[in-house]
Order: structure tokens, then C-alpha cells, then sequence
């Protein structure tokens, strides 16, 4: 039986994706009905790993009307979830897909809502709980990895991802954060066991122009392992057990809406890690394929059955 991957996502959204057969600014544009999703990164790796038949749960705050669709979504897809009540309402997203061009023209992500401190504390005990044990259909199983997600709400503490990876190493399981900003660099120090930004989020937040290097750093501070997104260039993955790097790249770059693709990265890390896979060209040949699957579809937190014809067509280049 697959170990159960456990998810964390401490700002959390309700996906609103719009598509339209091209973009004209300043012109009004008639639309199909959106799609409506339970979003936010934690929930879309969750999302990932329950279609394809991974057992996940999935942790994350909800307020508000929106929080209980959020909910009802979550239940509709049957994904499990433990979800902490906050005064706050959770807050959306808009994604805009311009079929003309097959690509995402824009993303509008609203800030979350600051969280008092009894519900943080209550967030917290929740990922206590469920690391001791998450009840299921089969009795009660015991996470293989922990995966801390997303961006934090405003006035959010500084030490939330580190905290989480303190926990999960406390109970014997892996840790992946996947946020960016400072939070990179602490759950780096924290000793996460794999840190997954994209080319973008990795300069900005080490502050050097060299992607190789800065992966280094990260592991100089503590990280054990970092996946990066390079966009067409695919994925690189480091170690700090070994030198160098290895990419894993499509012979062509697909068309199509990129917005899940590192999540559903994050979700085949995340399966791989949970089940004991720590060869890192195995972990990078997953993750790349479910990441280009991602692509593939409307929507975040689905991918493609073609992932496996996908991770078949990877040119796999050591540096």
C-alpha cells in the first residue's frame, strides 16, 4: 500500500479560470461559465496524488462562503481533507487562459487574510494530529511525507514552514516546502528535504544570477534536495550528496495552462519520497513528466494520462 502524502496549505483559495478565445484590452469579452476549484498549492498536489490513486490528506484553513465551497469542492472530488475554521473569508483567485494563443494571459492572486493567533495554533495542531496518524477507509495510516505549500497570509509568522519541517522530521517523515521569498532560505536552514522553486523564485530569493550556484546555497544552508522549474528548459535537480546537476527536458515545449504545473511537480516528489524513492533522476524523471501533464489540462490540480508517454520522450542531460 502507497504511503499517505500529507499536505499543509496555510492560505488556500477558491480557483476561479476563465477562458476566452483571445485577449482585447480595453474590449468587453463574452466568457463560458468559469471553472470554480478548491485551490491553493498544498490542495493541488493533494488533487494530483488522489487522481492518480495516491492516498493523500490534505490540511488548510477555510472562512467564509467561499471557504465552505471550497469545502464542497473538496468533497466533490473526494479528496480528504482536514479543514480549520477561521473567521477570515478565503480569498480567491482569477485565471485567465486565452485559447487563441493557448496560453495563461494573466493571473490575479488575492492577498490572504491575516490569521489570529489562536488560529494559527490551531493549524499547527492539526499537522500534530495527523503526522501521529490519519484515520482511513483501511484503518489509520501514518504519513510518508510531509509537503508545506503555497504563500502565507498577511502577517503570517516568519518561522510557519521551518516549524513544519521541525515536525515532520520529529515524526520520522520527510519534509518538502514549496514557497518563495525569505521562506525559501528558512525552510533551507530548517533542513526541508526537498525544496521545489521555479528559475525565477530561486534567484530572486538567494540574490544570485547563477542557477547552479544558488541551488548550492540553498543546500550550503541545509536543503537536501532542490527541484527548479526552468519553463522550457524543463526541470534541474541538485543534491547535496552529489556534484553537479541533472536536467530533464522535453524534446518540444507544450502549449497550454502552466499554472499546476509545479504543484503537480510537487505532487510526484511528494509520492516518491512518501514511498521511499530518493534516487534523485527517478524523483526529477516524475516530477518533469507530471509537471508537462499538468500543462496539458484546463485546469490546476489535474494532469494528463499522458504523463507516462511523456516521461518516456525526457532528454536526461548530467551536468
Amino acid at each position: 500500500m502507497n504511503n499517505l502524502v500529507l499536505t499543509v496549505t496555510p492560505n488556500p483559495a477558491v480557483d476561479v479560470t476563465y477562458t476566452v478565445a483571445g485577449v482585447n484590452l480595453g474590449s468587453s469579452h463574452r466568457v463560458p461559465t468559469p471553472l470554480h476549484r478548491a485551490g491553493g498549492k498544498g490542495l493541488n498536489v493533494s488533487r494530483v496524488a488522489q487522481q492518480l490513486g495516491h492516498p493523500t490528506l490534505a490540511i488548510a484553513t477555510a472562512g467564509g462562503t467561499s471557504g465552505e465551497e471550497l469545502r464542497q469542492d473538496l468533497d466533490a472530488a473526494g479528496i480528504a481533507h482536514h479543514l480549520v475554521p477561521v473567521a477570515a473569508a478565503t480569498r480567491r483567485t482569477v485565471a485567465l487562459v486565452d485559447t487563441a494563443d493557448n496560453n495563461t494571459t494573466s493571473i490575479f492572486n488575492e492577498v490572504g487574510p491575516a490569521l489570529s493567533g489562536a488560529e494559527w495554533q490551531a493549524l499547527a495542531a492539526a499537522v500534530v494530529d495527523n503526522l501521529a496518524g490519519v484515520q482511513t477507509s483501511d484503518g489509520v495510516s501514518r504519513p510518508g511525507v510531509l509537503v508545506g505549500s503555497g504563500s502565507l497570509p498577511d502577517q503570517a509568522p516568519a518561522d510557519f514552514y521551518p516549524a513544519l519541517v521541525a515536525l515532520a522530521h520529529a515524526a520520522g517523515v520527510p519534509a518538502i516546502i514549496d514557497t518563495s521569498g525569505a521562506g525559501i532560505l528558512a525552510a533551507a536552514r530548517a533542513g526541508a528535504d526537498l525544496l521545489k522553486p521555479n528559475n525565477h523564485e530561486l534567484l530572486e530569493a538567494v540574490g544570485e544570477p547563477d542557477l547552479p550556484t544558488a541551488a548550492r546555497k540553498l543546500m550550503d544552508l541545509g536543503a537536501k534536495r532542490v527541484l527548479v522549474s526552468v519553463g522550457e528548459e524543463g526541470m534541474l535537480a541538485f543534491s547535496a550528496d552529489a556534484p553537479g546537476y541533472i536536467q530533464a527536458k522535453l524534446p518540444a515545449p507544450l502549449s497550454g495552462n502552466p499554472t499546476g504545473a509545479g504543484d503537480a511537480a510537487v505532487s510526484a516528489a511528494a509520492v516518491a519520497l512518501a514511498n521511499g524513492v530518493t534516487d534523485l533522476r527517478e524523483i526529477l524523471v516524475q516530477a518533469t513528466a507530471w509537471s508537462a501533464a499538468a500543462v496539458l489540462m484546463p485546469g490546476a490540480g489535474e494532469i494528463s494520462p499522458e504523463y507516462a508517454e511523456l516521461a518516456k520522450q525526457l532528454i536526461i542531460t548530467d551536468h
